[in-house]
């Protein structure tokens, strides 16, 4: 059986595809010191500008922070956002090779305001329209060549219901997926909760299984295990994981169902926790490593990453330190 420092080291030899949707997140932060005298509200005065890369991208990030190599598929606009997105992918050693700019779409961006640490206010600048079938066949061109080129040990979709995932796209991805025997890993969200048939592992949270499910799905390990047996019945997946928020995660496959507890941390911001929990999912997955193994170990990398405000990558040294004390304990 291969060691935990071996599986760190075999994560730098994995090639991750992530498509989804990406977007900018834009940090306004600044000082509050009085109110406005126009309406009830706070004048903040802007001290610090931060765009950082965000929804599938932050996923891509999480893999490159681990030592993998991610591969991004997705299409931004053809605007000056667009241009900022791509800007900042090689800082962060994201190749731009397979993203599309299109003049179909603006580059979504999510802007943040916030004032002695406090959150006052979110805008989000967006098209969630679907994508045209012209430029779904464009990034599965892309796919197809990258899949021939490289040795792609896992696809993982990042859905955020921003219109780069259709069903037709999504179903075309899982097809070639199944054919070339690659696994695939989906985040999904409420818009194409069912059509990821045949995924290899299925990982909504807590909220979006209720909301799927008639009455009300508490987060206990029965009845989640009925929740993840209904996910199986539809869609044929392999394991099912529901992230639970404060309580943890349930994870359930052959011969298993459980719910791994979080480790008690100072929380300062839950934002990209759940990109943190699927990045680390599909590279265990990937590695092969076992599934609870890779369960305990993306809990602890979903906890590390909310000790620190605003959407940021895994610490990948941190977490192995962590996961290595939690098995000797």
């Amino acid at each position: 059986m291969m060691s935990t420092a071996a599986f760190f080291e075999r994560f730098s030899e994995l090639n991750i595809v992530i498509i989804g949707d990406v977007m900018i997140d834009r940090y306004l932060e600044g000082k509050v010191n009085r109110i406005s005298p126009e309406a009830p509200v706070p004048v903040v005065h802007l001290q610090e500008e931060d765009n950082r890369l965000g929804g599938a991208a932050n996923v891509a990030l999480n893999i490159e922070a681990m030592g993998a190599t991610p591969y991004l598929l997705s299409a931004i606009g053809a605007d000056a956002n667009g241009a900022l997105f791509e800007a900042l992918l090689p800082k962060h050693n994201i190749s731009s090779r397979y993203l599309i700019a299109s003049e179909e779409r603006i580059t979504t961006v999510k802007t943040r305001v916030i004032a002695q640490h406090q959150h006052l206010l979110r805008v989000d600048r967006e098209d969630a329209s679907p994508i045209s079938d012209g430029l779904a066949q464009k990034l599965m061109q892309q796919l197809r060549e990258l899949l021939d080129q490289k040795e792609i040990h896992l696809i993982l979709f990042q859905d955020y219901n921003k219109g780069i995932l259709t069903p037709a796209l999504i179903r075309e991805v899982i097809l070639e997926a199944v054919r070339r025997d690659i696994p695939t890993a989906v985040d999904p969200k409420f818009e194409n909760f069912w059509a990821y048939r045949h995924v290899t592992l299925f990982k909504p949270n807590l909220r979006e299984m209720q909301q799927q499910l008639q009455g009300t799905l508490s987060p206990e390990l029965d009845a989640l295990q009925q929740a993840a047996e209904e996910v199986r019945r539809r869609l044929g997946n392999t394991y099912t994981m529901i992230t639970l928020s404060e309580k943890g995660l349930f994870v359930a496959g052959k011969d298993l169902a459980e719910i791994i507890p979080t480790q008690e941390r100072k929380i300062a911001d839950v934002c990209g926790a759940g990109d943190t929990v699927i990045s680390i999912m599909a590279l265990g997955l990937a590695a092969g490593m076992d599934i609870r193994a890779v369960a305990r170990l993306a809990n602890l990398a979903g906890g590390q990453v909310c000790e620190r405000v605003g959407v940021v990558p895994v610490d990948k040294q941190q977490l192995q330190a962590e996961y290595i004390a939690l098995e000797e304990a």
